[in-house]
C-alpha cells in the first residue's frame, strides 16, 4: 500500500494558531459542545513507523492532534493519506456534504469535523506489547458476552467467569480456563468440570492473538481501514 501526504501546512510568522485554526476552535479538544455518537468511537494510533500501538478515545485523539503530536492517516483509494488537523478539517467540509454517513462527527462551537479512524505519533516509535492483558473486560471481549454453557447473551453485569477446571481441582487463571457463563449455568456446575457436571462449552477456551475488543471493532464497517494496520500474526494493541 502506497502513501501520498496531502496535508502538510507550512507555518509561517508566528506559531500561534489565528482564531479560525481548529485548535483554537476546539481550545485542546474542549471546545467539543457535541459529540453524538463520535463520543462513542475510538481511534487507532500508530507509532511513528507506522506500526499499531494502541486504540484511545476520539476526545484525546483530539487533544494530540490539536498539540501538533500527530497527523491523521486515512485511507483512500488502496493508499493512505496523510492529512493535518487543518487540511482534515476542511476535507471534512466535503465528507460532511457528499459522505456524512460514513462517518463520526465531532460538532465544536463553529464547525464540524469528521472522527479520524486512525492517527500517526510524530515522536513515538516504541514497539505494541505482543501479550494480550488477562482481564475481566478483555473476557467478556473474546466470549462476546456470551454465556459458555447454554450460549445465550448477556449485559456484563449479568455474566460470571467461571473456572473451567475448578480451582480447588487445581485450575488457574489463565485465558485456557476461564469463561463468560451466567449465573444459572455456573451455580449448575458449582465445583465441578464441565464433564462432571454434564455440561458441554460452546467453543474452546484461548489465548486471543490480539486484544479481543480491536476484534469487535474490526466488526464494523466504519473501522475497514484497521485492518491495513492490524497484522493479527504478530501485534497485539493495547487499549488506553
Amino acid at each position: 500500500m502506497s502513501r501520498q501526504s496531502k496535508a502538510t501546512t507550512t507555518k509561517t510568522g508566528s506559531d500561534r494558531p489565528s482564531e479560525d485554526h481548529p485548535a483554537t476552535l476546539m481550545a485542546g479538544a474542549g471546545g467539543v459542545v457535541a459529540l453524538g455518537d463520535g463520543l462513542d468511537a475510538r481511534v487507532l494510533v500508530l507509532n511513528r513507523l507506522y506500526v499499531a500501538v494502541r486504540v484511545i478515545t476520539v476526545r484525546r485523539a483530539f487533544a494530540m492532534l490539536c498539540r501538533d503530536m500527530a497527523e491523521i492517516i486515512s485511507i483512500e483509494d488502496g493508499q493512505y493519506v496523510n492529512y493535518d488537523f487543518a487540511t482534515w478539517t476542511e476535507v471534512s467540509e466535503f465528507r460532511r456534504e457528499y459522505e456524512p454517513e460514513q462517518h463520526d462527527w465531532v460538532r465544536t462551537v463553529r464547525t464540524e469535523i469528521a472522527v479520524p479512524r486512525i492517527i500517526r505519533l510524530f515522536g513515538y516509535d516504541r514497539l505494541p506489547a505482543q501479550r494480550v492483558k488477562l482481564n475481566r473486560r478483555n473476557l467478556f471481549a473474546r466470549d462476546r458476552s456470551q454465556c459458555q454453557y447454554c450460549g445465550s447473551h448477556f449485559t456484563t453485569n449479568e455474566l460470571t467467569l467461571d473456572h473451567v477446571t475448578p480451582r480447588t481441582q487445581g485450575g488457574g487463571d489463565t485465558w485456557e480456563n476461564l469463561v463468560c457463563a451466567c449465573v444459572p449455568c455456573n451455580a449448575k456446575k458449582g465445583g465441578r468440570t464441565p464433564e462432571q457436571a454434564r455440561m458441554k462449552l460452546i467453543r474452546k477456551p484461548v489465548r486471543p492473538r490480539r486484544n479481543p475488543l480491536i476484534t469487535l471493532r474490526l466488526g464494523n464497517e466504519k473501522y475497514r481501514s484497521w485492518k491495513a494496520f492490524l497484522d493479527e500474526a504478530y501485534w497485539s494493541v493495547e487499549l488506553r
